[in-house]
């Protein structure tokens, strides 16, 4: 389940305010060039950033997410139009045959039950064209990236179009490894709302990813830091064969 800062269509509408860095991107941009990736399918795309990136570049996309509210607000950007959109999960994908796919910032992570976990797997095997490439990341366990979710390491502000402003934060809640589950604060100035919003993350070791990519017919995966997350973020590159 999607939580509140994607479902609900006030919060939607911040992400792309509150995320304006999206550097993090670069890597997946260049890699779907470099592999002359001509249908690539972004699952998890929220507010569509890098989905009408790929497609400005050349690329046939296929975006799916399952928040209706994310997936409204990327209907409404520029370029959108050239984006086949899809409300839904891994469940809602059709048979591709793209020539690349990948799972960006937290989707990977969202996706918090085995058997919910299994089922990406399969449909996004199923999704590919043989030889095609999977790319995905997720924070490395061993980096414990909670202990620094709390409102004193992550209270921002951020200026809004109409001249208002809107503060954020996180807090922790519970950390039961491999879920570990926090609130997002909104409130917005002058007279504003607080809105909050409830995500609950997985953290699977190398192993465990390893392990599950096997059994789902893919290669055994290369493992990389992310660029620019050194020691933070793992990024995983595997092929169904």
């Amino acid at each position: 389940m999607a939580d509140e800062a994607y479902t609900d269509p006030r919060l939607a509408a911040l992400y792309d305010l509150i995320e304006a860095d999206r550097t993090d991107l670069h890597p997946y941009l260049a890699l779907a060039r470099r592999l002359d990736a001509r249908h690539v399918l972004d699952l998890g795309c929220g507010t569509g950033t890098l989905a009408l990136a790929l497609t400005a570049r050349g690329h046939t996309v296929t975006a799916a997410d399952p928040a209706a509210a994310s997936i409204a607000h990327a209907r409404t950007r520029p370029g959108a139009h050239h984006v086949h959109w899809i409300h839904g999960d891994a469940r809602a994908l059709p048979p591709l045959a793209a020539d690349l796919a990948v799972m960006t910032a937290n989707t990977a992570q969202e996706i918090t039950t085995d058997t919910a976990w299994h089922t990406t797997l399969t449909r996004l095997h199923t999704a590919l064209r043989p030889g095609a490439r999977l790319v995905f990341e997720t924070r490395d366990p061993d980096h414990h990236a909670w202990h620094h979710w709390n409102r004193d390491a992550t209270h921002t502000t951020t200026a809004l179009p109409d001249g208002t402003h809107v503060t954020h934060w996180i807090d922790l809640l519970t950390a039961h490894p491999p879920l570990v589950t926090f609130r997002r604060t909104y409130t917005f100035h002058p007279h504003g709302p607080t809105l909050t919003s409830h995500s609950t993350l997985r953290f699977r070791t190398r192993t465990e990813l390893t392990t599950d990519l096997l059994t789902h017919g893919y290669t055994h995966p290369a493992i990389h830091d992310a660029p620019d997350r050194p020691g933070r973020e793992l990024v995983l590159h595997t092929t169904r064969p």
